[in-house]
């Protein structure tokens, strides 16, 4: 019997350590396409010999957009070993001289089977007695070791050989494990300027590694959960501030008897870093200084890993550029890290063809034309043309590159046919005015120019004004706040957005008028799934004589809006029962979103239920909702969320089927 003893347990290699923190700071990925692939989380494989095990760490925040690799199979078998040689554990041998059996917990035994040593030597069919009672003997340091990586270091074991002399021998591996180690005390101490610094930055990242140290008192000692923790703390540590951060040292005290242990772990940050000048290699048909504009990192800032990765993805999503990679070498100044920026340009002209299909609109197809650069002036133009039954339309679209506060101008004009099956409403539009994209705010500051021209049968005893037959001229400003966790997957967060329009109905009867527009989308994270919180706002102030555009006046339903209703199918009964405009609107909305588990885990399928209403109205008191209800499952596609919903319409008292995709706010 093994007589406990109090031990230390081997340290781990630090040399995949310090290398896999080295190139985390070194940058992310290159992105390649259109769709976002999350990045990998850290995994330690497990060894052929446990203590032998070297950490590789992948960089934090590696985003790629290139579609993923197929995966490999999920166990490819080692090649079968010969007779007579000695193979790989694992391997599963042509001819084998003895049986193995192992009688353990189920954990025990899945790690012995895989990695004992003594199934190396099945293939070898010459072993004489003395050669095998030589390999049991062994073989019982190996059992202890492994056992040892699982948390039992107490364990009782007894091998011995079954079996007659002339029969085949049988090894018995019997391993009784004893109580699992846990942790005891926790000691985690900083060197570097992390442990000098008085900087309140500097304060709170330690004390996020501390606080988020996830191999805390009272948890089970394992070798994997031991490399873990200290991998997810160096991570957080190179992430901000620190890129050339290094495990400096660690140890996990075992007292066998007492069945816990002691950890201590070292982590020494190296200086703090601040971005130097930005050095930009692979333009060469667009302008050098789209660049900086778009990736917006500030000479002298702090080092941030996330802010290289949205510098990245809006390099990447910009349209200029195929690919884009950001790094700064830690081996350089800290004071002025140089940011290294490689990137590949995008075809200075594309074309896209698309086909499509909505339970709104039916089915559609579209061709958009972009050019990057038009010559003369540089703006890039995009063009696009989309056929449908309901809303066909033609627009055009150009930008001008952003300047230093990333402010574009731009300039719109769209030709669009809205047929509601009660209303065909013919509309022109041209907007010129500037446009800013930020990190989480967008503005816009436009003037536009609004025609609606509205037919159709049963207008008779219908005025103009309340149809939306007219013509406008306003300005414009819009602002739009998003504070998602993520995107397009959020789940937690909220949008904030409201629109200000002011200006004059054009014609022989001016106007003056003002719309106002308020949106927000909130979402709360449950214990098992989220709510979204959705309600919008909208109201025009004029005359009743005023002969305001149906574009600038309201109307709801569909997909996106009340579910349960066709689409714009909630606004003011006209005589004839046909449906118009109206000059005040409200919608709101409350959906539980519940993930569908697959083997006790959240898979990418969700289960939604939710209640939808809104109105639309002349007059403030006139607002009476129209309510649906409804169920539906939502998928995270490649391209957002796909979400199908079977909803009722408790007005029409029917049944919709609504089909959308992506994440718009």
């Amino acid at each position: 019997m093994i007589q406990p003893s109090r031990r230390r347990v081997p340290l781990v290699t630090q040399a995949g350590l310090t290398a896999a923190a080295r190139g985390l700071a070194m940058g992310v990925l290159a992105l390649h396409a259109v769709f976002l692939v999350p990045a990998a989380s850290a995994e330690t494989a497990a060894p052929a010999d446990p203590f032998a095990t070297t950490i590789s760490t992948p960089p934090s925040g590696v985003v790629q957009t290139a579609p993923p690799p197929a995966p490999p199979p999920e166990k490819v078998a080692p090649a079968p070993t010969p007779e007579g040689a000695v193979g790989p554990t694992g391997a599963e041998p042509e001819v084998t001289a003895f049986d193995i059996t192992v009688r353990a917990p189920p954990d025990v035994s899945a790690l012995l089977e895989k990695h004992l040593e003594l199934q190396r030597y099945r293939a070898v069919t010459d072993l004489d007695d003395a050669e095998l009672a030589r390999l049991i003997l062994l073989a019982e340091r190996n059992v202890r070791n492994l056992v040892g990586t699982l948390g039992y270091f107490n364990p009782t074991i007894r091998i011995a050989r079954e079996g007659g002399p002339n029969a085949r021998p049988t090894i018995v591996v019997a391993v009784d494990p004893g109580k699992a180690t846990v942790i005891g005390p926790v000691a985690i101490s900083f060197l570097g300027d992390i442990a000098e610094s008085p900087d309140l930055d500097a304060v709170a990242q330690r004390a996020g590694i501390e606080r988020n140290w996830s191999l805390p008192g009272g948890q089970r000692f394992t070798q994997n959960a031991w490399d873990g923790a200290k991998t997810q703390a160096l991570r957080a540590l190179v992430a901000r501030r620190y890129p050339a951060g290094r495990l400096a040292g660690s140890l996990a005290d075992v007292d066998a008897p007492a069945g816990t242990a002691s950890l201590t772990v070292a982590l020494d940050s190296g200086p703090l870093y601040r971005l130097g000048p930005m050095q930009v290699s692979g333009v060469e048909r667009y302008d050098p200084v789209l660049v900086p504009r778009l990736a917006r990192l500030t000479p002298g800032a702090v080092f941030d890993q996330n802010q290289l990765v949205q510098a990245q993805q809006r390099l990447a999503s910009s349209g200029y550029f195929d690919s884009a990679y950001i790094f700064i070498d830690p081996e350089s100044d800290p004071l002025a890290a140089p940011v290294q920026v490689q990137v590949r340009e995008a075809k200075l002209q594309k074309v896209v063809l698309g086909v499509g299909l909505t339970t709104d609109s039916g089915p559609r197809a579209s061709v958009e034309h972009t050019h990057n650069r038009v010559p003369g002036i540089g703006w890039r133009a995009a063009t696009k043309l989309q056929l449908e039954k309901k809303a066909p339309f033609i627009q055009t679209e150009w930008t001008s590159l952003p300047n230093e506060a990333s402010w574009r101008w731009a300039a719109l004009s769209r030709i669009e046919r809205l047929d509601d099956n009660e209303l065909i409403t013919q509309t022109q539009r041209l907007r010129f005015g500037r446009t800013q994209a930020g990190e989480r705010i967008d503005r816009n500051i436009y003037l536009q120019y609004d025609r609606a021209r509205v037919r159709g049968t049963g207008l008779s005893g219908a005025s103009v004004a309340d149809t939306g037959d007219g013509s406008a001229l306003t300005a414009n400003y819009v602002w739009t706040g998003r504070y998602f966790d993520t995107t397009p997957f959020p789940s937690k967060g909220y949008g904030l957005g409201f629109e200000l329009g002011g200006g004059s109905t054009l014609g022989n009867d001016r106007q003056p008028f003002t719309r106002l527009v308020g949106r927000w989308l909130g979402i709360r994270p449950l214990q098992r799934g989220r709510i979204a919180l959705r309600a919008e706002a909208g109201a025009v102030l004029a005359r009743d004589s005023a002969r305001i555009p149906a574009t600038q006046l309201f109307r709801t339903g569909g997909d996106s809006t009340v579910r349960g209703y066709s689409y714009r199918d909630i606004g003011i009964k006209l005589p004839n029962d046909v449906t118009g405009p109206g000059r005040y609107m409200a919608v709101g909305s409350i959906e539980w979103q519940r993930p569908m588990l697959r083997n006790g885990l959240p898979s990418e399928w969700e289960n939604t239920f939710f209640l939808d209403a809104g109105a639309v109205a002349d007059q403030p008191q006139d607002l009476r909702p129209s309510v649906g209800v409804g169920t539906g499952v939502r998928w995270k596609s490649p391209i957002g969320p796909l979400q199908i919903d079977l909803a009722y319409g408790v007005k029409v008292q029917q049944l919709r089927l609504h089909v959308s995709v992506g994440f718009i706010f």
